[in-house]
C-alpha cells in the first residue's frame, strides 16, 4: 500500500502559519543539505495532494518557477509533472495541468488514492486539510519541518485531534539553515 507523507514547515511552538496565514517566519536560503533531504523524500512520490486553498498559490508558483532560468530545476519539474489531486466543495473541475480536483469524502477519496497501485503520495497541507488528514489517521509518514521561530499564535495543525496521536521518531535532522527536519510515523 502506498504511504501519505505530510511535509510540512512548522514554528517552534507548533503553528504552520500565522493567524491570518503568514508565512514571514520561515527560514528560506535552503543549503544543499535540506534541497537533498527534499529530493530524497520525494524520490518514491508519484502523486501530490492538497487542498483547494492551497492549490490556489502553490500549482501556479510552480507553473512559473519552470518558466525561469534559475526556477527551471529538476525539483521543480517534479512539483510541475507530478500528477495532484485537488480536495475542494467548491471547485468542480481543475484549471491547473495534470491535476484533477476531488469532491467526495476526504477518507474515503484518500484510501482509495492509498490502494491504488504506484509510488506514495505527498501532501503540503494547508493547515486545515493537514488536520483533517491528521485527524482521520491517514498520514503514514511526518515530515515537520521545524523552524527557529516561535509565532505566539497561528493555524496549528494537531487542534482537531480528538486524543493522544502516538508517533515514532524515525530520524531527526538538522539543517545549516537552522531549520530542523523532524521524521514521525505513526506508533
Amino acid at each position: 500500500m502506498r504511504k501519505l507523507k505530510l511535509q510540512m514547515q512548522i514554528s517552534v511552538d507548533g503553528y504552520v502559519a500565522g493567524p491570518n496565514g503568514e508565512m514571514d517566519w520561515m527560514s528560506w536560503g535552503w543549503g544543499d543539505d535540506i534541497k537533498a533531504y527534499v529530493k530524497d523524500l520525494h524520490e518514491r512520490v508519484d502523486t501530490i495532494v492538497m487542498g483547494r486553498k492551497l492549490a490556489e498559490g502553490f500549482i501556479p508558483h510552480w507553473a512559473a518557477a519552470v518558466q525561469t532560468p534559475e526556477g527551471n530545476d529538476e525539483f521543480s519539474q517534479k512539483m510541475v509533472n507530478t500528477p495532484k489531486v485537488v480536495f475542494s466543495k467548491t471547485l468542480t473541475e481543475s484549471t491547473w495541468d495534470n491535476t484533477i480536483v476531488a469532491t467526495g469524502d476526504l477518507v474515503n477519496e484518500i484510501k482509495k488514492l492509498k490502494a491504488a497501485g504506484g509510488g506514495d503520495i505527498v501532501t503540503y497541507g494547508g493547515a486545515g486539510f493537514a488536520s483533517a488528514l491528521i485527524k482521520a489517521g491517514l498520514v503514514d509518514d511526518y515530515h515537520l519541518f521545524v523552524n527557529p521561530a516561535a509565532i505566539g499564535n497561528g493555524m496549528p495543525i494537531f487542534k482537531m485531534l480528538d486524543g493522544k496521536l502516538s508517533l515514532k521518531l524515525v530520524k531527526a535532522h538538522p539543517f545549516e539553515v537552522g531549520i530542523v527536519a523532524l521524521n514521525y510515523m505513526q506508533a
